[in-house]
């Protein structure tokens, strides 16, 4: 199972997104308050269409109950700061992708605490990051990759063209 963590999101936009991403997946979404905006917020819904009733999805009231719910498993934290790239290591079967918020990313202390289990994206010199939704999905999608996108071929529709 992959797990999408998002630490304090505050655009609503990209949390949409990402949702529709999770859903698109199978990734479960979790949620750490507080939230940059409502859960009823338009901009939400409408980012995450109707994917809603697919999604599977956790709220946490603080960083201090997830992790008091999730003592033991494996997370990747990413950020910008992390010395090695996200292609760089393998990803169990079950395993936990965590992102800060958009204006300041994941708090100093949690990368600090696991150095060797932060990555990053890779980007020119100069800029600040991605946008938060890309980079879930280029995360997502590199899990997927390393399994195969396992599960995502039995949609009926045809792999090959027929030019």
């Amino acid at each position: 199972m992959i797990h999408i963590v998002l630490h304090c999101p505050e655009i609503p936009q990209n949390t949409g997104n990402i949702a529709r991403t999770c859903a698109a997946t199978g990734a479960a979404l979790h949620l750490i308050r507080p939230l940059g905006f409502e859960i009823d917020d338009k901009k939400l819904k409408r980012a995450g269409l109707d994917y809603w009733d697919k999604l599977n999805i956790t709220y946490y009231d603080d960083e201090e109950a997830f992790f008091r719910l999730h003592p033991d498993v494996c997370i990747r934290y990413f950020s910008t700061k992390a010395p090695r790239a996200y292609t760089e290591v393998t990803y169990p079967e079950d395993v936990w992708l965590m992102f800060g918020r958009e204006t300041a990313g994941l708090p100093e202390r949690l990368l600090a605490a696991h150095p060797e289990d932060c990555v990053r994206i890779p980007m020119r010199d100069g800029l600040r990051s991605l946008n938060l939704s890309n980079s879930v999905a280029v995360a997502v999608y590199e899990v997927l990759r390393q399994r195969d996108f396992k599960d995502l071929r039995s949609d009926g529709h045809p792999t090959t063209f027929d030019w």
